[in-house]
């Protein structure tokens, strides 16, 4: 048996080796903190820690987080590629790239800002980011599956509001698969440096 991995966009699509079996687990659901309020438009970095951004994700801007224009705020920022470490919180709901050229706004008017990315949670509901949301960057504990080929899953949403219907639920992780339930029908590799095997039951 052997695990490889596949990635697509922004959601994590990996190859599993599975065990037939019957499981099943219901969906989790986590309430989000309500989001704060910063006064100021613009922080010393272009999208830093807790600025806000607006709804576009291609022509994007740094607007105050108390504007009507405001859609999501950084909870993580990072330099460099978003192939490097550190990663994403669990509950990041979409990656924003941030490019070195022409950015709406840049810390000393140079027309330019450091290459990175920014981790983004949205203001409002949806949260694709959350246990069993059907999306966000990598998969966490409380995701469900669906088969996109032989061999191969990718996220859907817990209660069946996706495309396509879940087939399987992540209900813990462990660091090795021999710590797995003995009711473990999938083996699903999370992201690096944290417990890297997910413990999925079929649904």
């Amino acid at each position: 048996m052997h695990v490889r991995r596949l990635w697509v966009g922004l959601v994590c699509a990996v190859l599993v080796s599975c065990r037939p079996g019957p499981g099943g687990a219901g969906r989790e659901t986590s309430q989000a903190p309500r989001e704060s309020s910063a006064p100021a438009a613009h922080g010393p970095l272009f999208l830093g820690t807790g600025n806000c951004s607006g709804r576009g994700r291609v022509d994007v801007r740094e607007v105050p987080c108390t504007s009507e224009k405001a859609a999501a705020r950084v909870i993580a920022r990072h330099d460099g590629r978003r192939t490097d470490t550190p990663i994403c919180p669990d509950t990041t709901d979409f990656v924003l790239h941030i490019s070195e050229h022409r950015p709406a706004f840049d810390e000393d008017g140079d027309g330019s800002a450091p290459r990175g990315y920014a981790c983004m949670r949205n203001l409002e509901p949806p949260h694709p980011g959350d246990p069993g949301g059907g999306g966000g960057p990598h998969t966490i504990v409380g995701d469900c599956l669906h088969t996109s080929r032989r061999g191969q899953v990718k996220e859907t949403a817990c209660d069946g509001s996706g495309e396509y219907r879940p087939e399987f639920r992540v209900a813990s992780a462990v660091h090795e698969r021999s710590q797995c339930p003995p009711s473990t029908d999938l083996f699903v590799e999370l992201p690096s440096g944290r417990r890297p095997v997910g413990c999925a039951h079929r649904l």
